[in-house]
């Protein structure tokens, strides 16, 4: 089945409001209908607020946009995120006053508020959706895209997948990167071996082994597949595609169980593709955009919006000169965010699984909200004196 992405181009033929972001954003909410689907819901707008000094996150004026869509049509809207970032956004900008509803926490103040929802999954037996979520009668996912050392990215199913879970979840989401044993101390001949294995990674993702002090512990988000270790390691150490692609399924997993608590048509998704660097916002600071925007994308099918991000971002150059002096491109095949963030962080093949878990579709047909037109050069673009 072939799904419909709306999108508006962050590009402008004149300098006029009217062809900006925000008001393609309009259109945007317009085409999927959000203020005739939202009358008398309670409207979860779920966000990543951030977290200390970052500051690329979703602008409160776009924010204010789609809240006053959800008034307009008679729905109840609040913004939502985990505990720890609601509790400081009104340091990054994002009040009642700003953004024009309530702010809740997903989970409640103190992590208490959450239904259970039990699937297994390497290691994990139960997931905690939060209350606000559970609570919600609709839903509007409005992602940030940025990269992110765990899959590569961050997105629509991520917004959902770890912000909507409790921390004790998210932990547990975490774990199954390890699922897989790949230190075998039967295969390491001494201790020099073992150091010398730890050492080679200039990146600190190997460290010794808390419970076990002649193991090593590998931290799949520090690691971007370089493969440095693998000369030292003669079958001691395995970098597992497994365990990096099983986080990329527990997400999936995870938000689809999101998607479960609403009826069919009581959700819908929002992506801007604009500031995106090379981590996600819960790092709590803003570096230089590594990919030019991209736009704000709108559709009803989580999947293919998350494809069509993909396919639009995928087209459009790394800026390699952005990247922090830390960072090195390991690869240049696959999307840009791989290319620093390693191959096995697959987007394409958490977006395979999404599908076969019936997420949403990878087919889709991108419909522009306002295409370029021919630039009239004598179209007047001064702001006009204020009356005196």
């Amino acid at each position: 089945m072939t799904s419909t992405v709306f999108w508006g181009s962050p590009r402008q033929t004149q300098l006029d409001a009217r062809e900006t972001l925000p008001a393609k954003l309009d259109l945007t909410l317009d085409k999927l209908n959000v203020r005739e689907r939202v009358n008398g819901k309670r409207v979860a707008i779920k966000m990543h607020l951030g977290y200390d000094v970052g500051y690329s996150m979703v602008h409160p004026v776009v924010v204010r946009k789609v809240v006053q869509a959800v008034l307009d049509g008679g729905g109840r809207p609040f913004v939502t995120d985990v505990p720890a970032s609601v509790a400081t956004a009104h340091t990054r900008g994002y009040t009642a006053e700003t953004v024009g509803c309530p702010l809740y926490p997903s989970t409640g103040i103190d992590e208490k508020w959450f239904v259970t929802r039990k699937h297994a999954f390497r290691g994990v037996e139960e997931f905690h959706l939060g209350g606000a979520i559970a609570e919600a009668d609709f839903l509007i996912d409005f992602a940030h895209i940025k990269g992110h050392p765990a899959t590569a990215w961050g997105a629509a199913i991520k917004n959902l997948a770890l912000g909507c879970m409790d921390g004790k979840t998210r932990s547990a989401m975490h774990d199954v990167s390890e699922f897989d044993p790949y230190f075998h101390k039967d295969k390491c001949p001494d201790e020099a071996t073992r150091v010398a294995i730890r050492e080679s990674c200039p990146y600190g993702a190997l460290v010794d082994d808390r419970e076990d002090p002649d193991g090593l512990h590998l931290h799949t988000y520090k690691c971007n597949q370089c493969m440095r270790c693998q000369e030292v390691a003669n079958g001691a150490l395995e970098i597992l595609r497994s365990n990096f692609s099983s986080f990329l399924e527990v997400v999936n997993i995870s938000a689809r169980l999101v998607l479960d608590s609403f009826a069919p048509g009581n959700s819908t998704f929002l992506s801007l593709a604009t500031m995106m660097t090379p981590l996600c916002d819960c790092f709590g600071f803003t570096s230089m955009p590594i990919l030019p925007d991209a736009g704000i994308f709108g559709s009803d099918d989580i999947v293919a919006i998350e494809k069509a991000v993909l396919d639009m971002t995928a087209k459009t150059p790394l800026i390699e000169e952005n990247l922090p002096g830390m960072m090195e491109i390991v690869t240049r095949e696959g999307h840009p965010f791989q290319w620093i963030h390693g191959p096995y962080k697959d987007p394409y093949l958490a977006l395979e699984h999404a599908e076969a878990i019936g997420l949403g579709s990878r087919q889709y047909e991108l419909v522009d909200v306002l295409p370029l037109s021919e630039p009239d050069f004598k179209m007047d673009t001064y702001v006009q004196a204020a009356p005196i």
